[in-house]
C-alpha cells in the first residue's frame, strides 16, 4: 500500500478518505483535525461544525479520518507530525487517548506546545474559538489539555 501524498491546504470540506495534509511552512502553528471515522463516539453534528468551521475558515489544517488507524499502520505522517518543531493543536477526543496513540505508533507528541480539543467534551464553538483566535499567535503556554 503507497503512502497517502501530501496536499495542499484544506479550504472546503474534504472527503477525508484520505489524509489531508497542510503546508507546515505556512503557518507558526499545526492544526490537526480527526474525524474519527472508524468510531461512533463523538456525535457526528460537532464533527461535522468543527470541520467545516476549519475549512470556511481558511486556516491550513490537516484532516486525516481516524487517528487509532493511523496509529495502528504507524503512519509517517504522525512522526512528521509530532516531530515538528511547530505547536499543535489536535482536534480529536480524550488527551490521554490521543497521547496514547502517538505513543503507540512510536511518535510520542511533545510535553509542551500541545493543545487537544475533546470534541466529546467541548462545544464546537468553544474549539473553533480556540482554535481560531490562535491560529496566528506563538503558543507559549505549553502542554494543554481540554
Amino acid at each position: 500500500m503507497s503512502e497517502p501524498a501530501l496536499s495542499e491546504p484544506a479550504r472546503s470540506e474534504p472527503a477525508l478518505s484520505e489524509p489531508v495534509m497542510s503546508d507546515p511552512a505556512t503557518s507558526n502553528r499545526r492544526i490537526l483535525y480527526c474525524h474519527c471515522a472508524f468510531s461512533r463516539v463523538i456525535d457526528d453534528e460537532v464533527k461535522k461544525q468543527v470541520l467545516s468551521g476549519l475549512a470556511s475558515s481558511g486556516a491550513a489544517f490537516d484532516a486525516v479520518p481516524d487517528l487509532c488507524e493511523l496509529a495502528a499502520r504507524q503512519d509517517k505522517d504522525l512522526e512528521r507530525l509530532a516531530a515538528g518543531s511547530e505547536p499543535v493543536d489536535i482536534v480529536a477526543c480524550y488527551p490521554r487517548a490521543v497521547r496514547w496513540l502517538f505513543h503507540a505508533a512510536e511518535t510520542p507528541l511533545a510535553e509542551e506546545d500541545v493543545h487537544i480539543h475533546n470534541m466529546r467534551a467541548e462545544s464546537p464553538d468553544s474549539i473553533l474559538e480556540t482554535l481560531l483566535g490562535q491560529a496566528d499567535e506563538s503558543h507559549e503556554e505549553g502542554a494543554h489539555e481540554s
